[in-house]
């Protein structure tokens, strides 16, 4: 092809369908064309095997891969040339072909609470005992145990809009629902948030609240355009907490929790300091690990490298017989269908 006709061929970003995903896709989209104004781009939107199944509990669906083969499966045929994901949606290890080619700047990771409109609850302390918090994720529910014995968990699906309509609905379930805030404030949803929540109550998924972008090995045309997206602090945390996720071999639906800083500048001549906690929680909230490492670093590797450690140092401590008693319950309930969350009653 010529290579006139070629770089004017519109670079396709694949995206899920969702209105949250599709904004995201357009925060790509626009700082793309902003530094590469000759190079036309458009968006593709798909639904994947998570937005299609919105009946059974994301715990026993499996690992991340619901949220992203589809899309990968159209990279990989040349569909589509670049996918826009949620950084946590992604699994820790890619398809053979596909890369991770950007991190974007990471917004605010924290998790917040959302409570039902025309209740004037502001926090978990003040809500009665046998309250129904909405939530798909056995780390917030495993984390919120451990604080809020007195609370019933709920599995809650669906885009925000639904997940919200659920929690609003007069004949409805839900005191409150916990959602990640970056979402919502993407999604023009600011003014719902009754507060954030914090670690150490709340320790937030690896990768939260950070836009990633997956590509083709080899195609360095593609790879190169979209390297001016990256933000190289929030990559290195990111790729430091997948690190430790790989160890640990978790997903999405697997109670692993992470809080990481990164301060000084690569450029200065002065290492950067990597401070990162990960945490471990069991189902019922009664078995808690955390580890903390801080030290300098100098590259990726070296960032990846200190995600390792912090995984085998949680392994040390307990994170080990925490995960493979989660493998068992889900193997479980897989021959039931039944979701732990759905069923769940107050700790005495």
């Amino acid at each position: 092809m010529d290579p006139a006709t070629q770089s004017q061929r519109p670079l396709i970003i694949g995206s899920r369908a969702s209105k949250l995903a599709q904004i995201q896709a357009e925060i790509v989209e626009n700082v793309l064309k902003e530094a590469h104004p000759s190079q036309p781009f458009e968006i593709k939107l798909m639904t994947s095997e998570g937005d299609r199944n919105q009946t059974q509990a994301l715990y026993l669906l499996g690992g991340k891969a619901l949220w992203t083969k589809d899309l990968e499966v159209e990279l990989l045929n040349g569909s589509i040339d670049l996918i826009v994901h949620c950084l946590k949606d992604v699994p820790t290890s890619l398809p053979e072909g596909c890369e991770m080619s950007a991190i974007l700047e990471r917004e605010d990771p924290r998790d917040t609470l959302v409570v039902k409109q025309g209740l004037s609850y502001t926090s978990f302390e003040e809500m009665p005992a046998g309250s129904v918090i909405g939530t798909s994720s056995v780390r917030r529910v495993a984390q919120l145990r451990k604080s809020f014995p007195h609370l019933a968990f709920q599995d809650v699906r669906g885009n925000l809009n639904t997940r919200l309509a659920k929690l609003d609905a007069e004949d409805g379930p839900y005191t409150a629902l916990v959602l990640a805030g970056a979402g919502l404030e993407r999604l023009g949803f600011k003014n719902r948030i009754t507060s954030y929540i914090s670690p150490p109550v709340l320790y937030p998924a690896v990768g939260q609240a950070a836009l990633a972008v997956e590509t083709r090995i080899g195609d360095s045309k593609v790879t190169e355009i979209v390297s001016v997206l990256t933000h190289w602090q929030t990559q290195w945390q990111c790729l430091a907490e997948r690190a430790c996720l790989r160890v640990l071999e978790g997903g999405c639906s697997v109670p692993v929790g992470v809080e990481t800083t990164l301060t000084g500048n690569k450029d200065s001549g002065v290492s950067p300091r990597l401070k990162i906690t990960g945490t471990v929680t069991s189902l019922d909230g009664l078995t808690h690990v955390a580890a903390t490492i801080e030290e300098d670093i100098n590259s990726i590797e070296d960032a990846e490298a200190v995600g390792r450690r912090l995984a085998e140092e949680l392994k040390a401590s307990g994170a080990d017989a925490i995960l493979e008693d989660i493998k068992k319950d889900r193997a479980a309930k897989q021959q039931t269908t039944t979701s732990p969350l759905a069923t769940t009653t107050p700790s005495q």
